[in-house]
């Protein structure tokens, strides 16, 4: 080997010396890089469908036991009043996924207006597929929540309930819902499936962001409480003792298998590792009043305007960064949850958001109320398919029936802070309130 003379060997020293500071200031970068994507959390939608905002043990029902969604309201910033400003699935469902309001995300019922043929549902079907195709491709234009999680290089997976069409409408990467009309594509087809029939297909998405080592926007929407209201024999035996009602006992059970879907999601990104690093957010989609005499519904519920419809607790949890809280005086919005999540990763709100961030405690206070829609299951335009108005200013809340649609129904003004179920209407004594709340209506509908 050639002897190195002291120039060489200077030259050498240094080019190690220089080569040593880059790697090692390359590996901090690294460090500080992998630290970085360590910091975002993942974060995982849990959408109840068709539920009462009174169907929870920790909402005070002596008949429903949901021990796993108890344990996480005690550990979550929990809104017990918290709303969705429209009673009815997919337009509900479209609110939740892009923070706007039915009237400016365009999805006002569960089908555009069709011809219903008697006696044939294959015909009726395809009328409704041709019928909601410029629906699906006017909602793929809005801007999503899993659209917005791309700069931050979120994976975005959708299981459950889904109304538009593929999966990809709605930004997200993968999914469980196909959409196609040809193979039973509505509102969630193969998607339904999950938490009825195990999470497996979950467990895989979340497989695969670990694998990719990147954070997940998770859409946990099961077809549950939902009807077929069909629960596991062992929880409908439990609850067949505690009423003489076969469709109550059937509708408190589901609630219950809905409760231990929930935990099988908790216990999987725990065991995971992921619980520390991921928020959760809870809401359901809609209302549901249980008819003890039939499997349907009472009608002033779901599609109703009434709080039974739209009322709902809303519930954040990140642990060790979201302090715990059963707060039952605030008021917010499933309006509100996609500009939480933003400011929590510091993504800039759009300007068209009309929610807010639950954790800025400025706004929060600030905020006097907020706004309701109801129009009709099959819609088109908002001047045609208009029911209700409603105006959320608590301790008041007005109700307003469109002179059309709901002809002959009067203007109903409740206190829900004392009339919480809404039984006593307090129009006539209170016109000055009636007349504010119907202007700042007026000044909605405009925006």
């Amino acid at each position: 080997m050639k002897k190195l003379n002291k120039i060489s060997y200077l030259i050498l020293l240094v080019s190690i010396c220089f080569s040593c500071g880059n790697k090692s200031k390359t590996t901090e970068s690294k460090i500080e890089d992998d630290k970085a994507v360590e910091q975002e959390p993942n974060i995982v939608f849990i959408l109840s469908d068709d539920q009462s905002w009174t169907d929870y043990g920790f909402m005070g029902d002596e008949n429903i036991e949901t021990p796993r969604l108890d344990k996480f309201a005690s550990e979550s910033l929990t809104f017990t009043r918290g709303y969705v400003p429209t009673p009815l699935c997919s337009p509900s469902l479209a609110t939740i996924i892009t923070g706007l309001y039915p009237k400016n995300h365009g999805i006002l019922g569960n089908d555009y207006v069709y011809e219903r043929v008697k006696g044939d549902n294959k015909e009726s079907r395809t009328n409704r597929n041709e019928a909601y195709k410029p629906i699906i491709t006017s909602f793929e234009k809005q801007t999503t929540l899993p659209d917005m999680l791309k700069e931050k290089g979120y994976l975005s997976f959708q299981t459950g309930k889904w109304w538009h069409g593929n999966y990809k409408i709605g930004g997200f990467d993968y999914g469980m819902t196909h959409g196609n009309p040809k193979r039973g594509g509505r509102h969630g087809d193969y998607g339904l499936e999950i938490g009825r029939k195990g999470m497996d297909t979950l467990t895989s998405y979340v497989d695969l962001a670990i694998k990719e080592k990147k954070p997940f926007f998770l859409w946990y929407a099961p077809f549950m409480p939902h009807r077929p209201h069909n629960p596991p024999q062992r929880l409908l035996d439990k609850y067949l003792k505690k009423t003489d009602s076969e469709h109550l006992a059937k509708y408190w059970a589901m609630c219950e298998w809905f409760d231990e879907t929930c935990g099988e999601l908790f216990d999987i990104i725990e065991e995971k590792g992921l619980t520390e690093n991921t928020l959760f957010v809870y809401v359901c989609d809609n209302g549901w009043k249980q008819d003890p005499e039939k499997s349907g519904y009472m009608v002033d519920s779901k599609r109703a305007p009434y709080d039974m419809g739209i009322r709902t607790p809303i519930m954040y949890k990140w642990a060790g960064k979201i302090t715990p809280k059963m707060d039952s005086k605030t008021i917010t919005s499933s309006i509100d949850m996609v500009p939480t999540v933003l400011d929590i990763l510091d993504i800039e709100k759009p300007d068209n958001l009309p929610g807010i961030s639950v954790l800025d405690a400025k706004s929060l206070n600030e905020r006097k109320g907020f706004f309701g829609e109801v129009y009709s299951h099959d819609f088109d335009t908002i001047e045609n398919s208009m029911f209700y108005n409603m105006a959320i200013f608590p301790p008041y809340k007005i109700i307003v029936p469109d002179p059309v649609r709901k002809k002959g129904e009067v203007v109903q003004l409740f206190n829900i802070d004392e009339d919480p179920f809404e039984k006593h209407n307090i129009a006539e004594n209170h016109p000055e309130v009636v007349e504010e709340l119907i202007k700042k209506i007026k000044n909605f509908r405009s925006e």
